[in-house]
């Protein structure tokens, strides 16, 4: 008998340590153990952390918006229902070979007068320091034409080096939007300029400004012999490229061409770079807006020359 109680003694002793075994392993699983039988539980932390250095790494701006920059700027914007303005694409302040640095597409925060058609293409009132700089040159002292109908145009423009440059011109107020749109177009297809200055950097003189291929727009005149104000005298005609594109009259059977230096293209026959005719963008692009192309007149070629008249 008592050798059947030691079997059942050590048979107990045995169940013992299975079920202490059992237990000691239930209530030691390892983490993904855990973490399968409950989830929620093992992964709200890891979880929270993910959170927190994926808000840290998000860039804030002012508004407190995601990838969206809060600038007051009717140009390039969208407005969302709250009336705040956000720019939608990537914009760049334009560098210049003209000395000037770098223009920003914001400046009608600063001037609300300014009418921006796109980044760095627009046109404003003559401001005071502007009337200053042409008045007895471009701007007669005798000129009738008033300030207020003139507008100064900031354009870009491709350059003969294939540079991007900026261009200033003075024109009438009811081609100021004309201009804007044109010189956009063609900036965009690369048409090449070689420079648009105020013709009062050449003195206001007509021949220094053609000699030198300028483009320009404004310089009041009138036609001579007769006291009607010019074209150009009113704002409402400009000159490309005028080198490549000369003005050509006749006097007493003998062509007359104008620049000086210019005879060679003259005969518009023969091929050239930057030459106006009816296949050219410029052409098209000005006629389009309904500008009239001295190329076309019957006594004279202006082959520079766009002007447009008041409805």
């Amino acid at each position: 008998m008592k050798k059947y109680s030691n079997y059942f003694a050590a048979a107990a002793l045995f169940l013992l340590l299975c079920l202490s075994a059992f237990i000691i392993s239930h209530n030691s699983e390892t983490l993904s153990e855990y973490a399968g039988r409950e989830p929620e539980v093992a992964y709200q932390i890891r979880e929270t952390e993910e959170t927190e250095e994926r808000e840290s790494s998000r860039p804030v701006t002012a508004s407190g918006k995601d990838s969206k920059e809060q600038v007051q700027t009717p140009a390039d914007a969208s407005s969302d229902s709250a009336g705040d303005i956000y720019i939608t694409t990537t914009t760049q302040k334009a560098s210049t070979d003209q000395g000037k640095g770098t223009t920003d597409m914001y400046q009608n925060q600063q001037y609300p007068d300014r009418t921006i058609y796109q980044p760095d293409f627009y046109y404003e009132p003559l401001s005071e320091d502007l009337k200053q700089r042409i008045t007895g040159l471009s701007y007669k002292e005798d000129c009738p034409i008033p300030y207020d109908d003139l507008r100064y145009v900031s354009v870009l423009y491709v350059n003969f080096k294939g540079n991007t440059s900026m261009g200033e011109l003075i024109c009438h107020k009811d081609i100021a939007q004309d201009l804007v749109e044109i010189f956009y177009e063609l900036y965009q297809a690369g048409y090449q300029i070689e420079q648009i200055r105020l013709i009062d950097e050449y003195g206001a003189d007509d021949l220094l400004s053609m000699q030198d291929n300028n483009t320009s727009c404004f310089n009041y005149r009138t036609i001579a012999g007769t006291n009607k104000i010019s074209m150009h005298g009113q704002g409402l005609a400009i000159d490309i490229n005028p080198f490549f594109n000369p003005y050509i009259t006749y006097k007493n059977g003998q062509q007359q061409v104008s620049p000086q230096g210019a005879e060679s293209y003259a005969d518009r026959s023969q091929p050239f770079a930057f030459k106006i005719d009816e296949n050219d963008l410029c052409y098209k692009l000005f006629t389009a807006h309904g500008f009239q192309w001295g190329g076309n007149w019957n006594h004279s070629k202006d082959y520079q020359h766009f002007e447009k008249k008041l409805q």
